[in-house]
């Protein structure tokens, strides 16, 4: 069973035509930053105004990724506190995704700030009465967190090391001490994860009038929390699979399969909850009135949860990799869209004069985050002992 099979570096060539193509996307990202940061700031570099104060940098590379990285939490909770010991062989890649996810979502949301060298301030300056600041607060202690529960992967790869005795031997007296306290730091992760889950949705509560009824709910915070329980999971599933289609290693569908189980699960009570609060509030009533919002939602209900639900109830589908990869990635575009929808084509600021469309500055940057943190995921399994895999094993042997 590959849970029995030590995590190892994936001994592959890291230099193809796709991180290439990364690394120029990459490479733009850096010049629009030294554009935006140096030269024109905020309104130059975005079509940002005082009626759409925020964008797709907040409703993508911050909300969204906060969201998609919510597969290092369930992941480590289900592995480590609930001791689903099947599951380990999958912690650690969920944990670099989080872990990546959340540095990058700090760096999207310096983007945005007209004062980035002030993004230390809440850390000092408490605002006991913003929900913003909980959300900043959680985010950044959560990202501390994560880096400690990936102290352990850096150890193993230079705690053998001889080029580096030093760092060898801190290496190994660290080791058995992180083992002794690392569930301490699992547990905290998952409490502020809920945290600040659920209040970026609260961020939504405070101002109805801004917001369509389909998306204006008091259970907003719930529903945030929620759909990150619901694509914890999906996101791994697609990780796990695109990385090994990457590698040219066999999907290990006998930890992704059961792991869909849970899947199916969450996303069964998120549709649950998420008709209830429709029937109570009687906002079914906008899903015909022909705007851009009720087909949005349409698609968000019915492609991201509704479709993946149902194809989940299958066996066969929970069995079958491309079928599988389908429905996990449906139910993460899902939640792409609900983020999206939410933040931006929910939004109706009421006197607005223009509408919002992202620059195409705001485009590049949003496209180069996710290209930095795809080449930084490479590098990192290509160096580091992050997955277990026979097939990985048996080729360095």
């Amino acid at each position: 069973m590959s849970e029995h099979v030590l995590p190892v570096p994936v001994n592959r060539k890291f230099f193809t035509r796709g991180v290439f193509l990364l690394i120029v996307l990459a490479a733009i990202m850096a010049c629009i930053a030294v554009y935006r940061f140096l030269f024109v700031g905020l309104a130059g570099a975005t079509n940002l105004n005082q009626e759409y104060p925020w964008g797709i940098w907040i409703s993508i590379d911050v909300a969204t990724g906060v969201a998609l990285a919510a597969g290092g939490f369930t992941t480590a909770t289900l592995a480590h506190i609930f001791h689903r010991e099947h599951y380990h062989a999958i912690a650690r890649p969920a944990l670099l995704t989080a872990m990546l996810g959340y540095t990058f979502v700090g760096i999207g949301l310096m983007f945005d700030l007209g004062r980035p060298y002030n993004i230390w301030h809440p850390i000092i300056l408490w605002h006991g009465n913003s929900v913003l600041f909980e959300v900043g607060l959680c985010v950044v202690c959560y990202l501390n967190v994560l880096y400690i529960e990936f102290l352990p992967i850096v150890c193993e790869r230079f705690q053998d090391d001889l080029r580096f005795p030093a760092i060898a031997r801190y290496c190994k007296w660290l080791l058995p001490i992180l083992g002794k306290v690392m569930f301490l730091f699992v547990i905290a992760g998952t409490v502020l994860s809920c945290l600040h889950q659920s209040s970026l949705g609260n961020l939504m509560v405070i101002a109805p009038s801004k917001f369509h009824d389909l998306w204006d709910t008091p259970i907003c915070s719930l529903l945030f929390l929620l759909s990150a329980f619901m694509v914890g999971f999906p996101m791994v599933i697609f990780e796990s699979m695109y990385t090994a289609w990457c590698f040219k290693i066999k999907p290990e569908m006998e930890i992704l399969s059961p792991l869909s189980k849970y899947t199916l699960f969450f996303t069964g009570l998120y549709l649950a909850v998420k008709v209830t609060d429709m029937l109570i509030r009687g906002s079914y009533v906008y899903l015909t009135e022909g705007s851009i919002q009720s087909y949005a939602f349409t698609v968000e209900m019915l492609f991201g949860v509704a479709v993946p639900f149902f194809m989940l109830l299958s066996p066969k589908i929970r069995n079958t990799p491309r079928l599988l990869f389908i429905a996990a990635l449906l139910i993460v575009l899902g939640v792409v869209m609900n983020r999206v929808n939410v933040f931006l084509i929910g939004y109706q600021p009421p006197y607005a004069t223009v509408s919002y469309i992202p620059s195409i500055f705001e485009v590049a940057v949003t496209i180069g985050l996710g290209a930095t943190l795809m080449l930084v995921y490479r590098a990192i399994v290509t160096f580091l002992p992050v997955i277990s895999h026979p097939d990985l094993v048996a080729r360095k042997a």
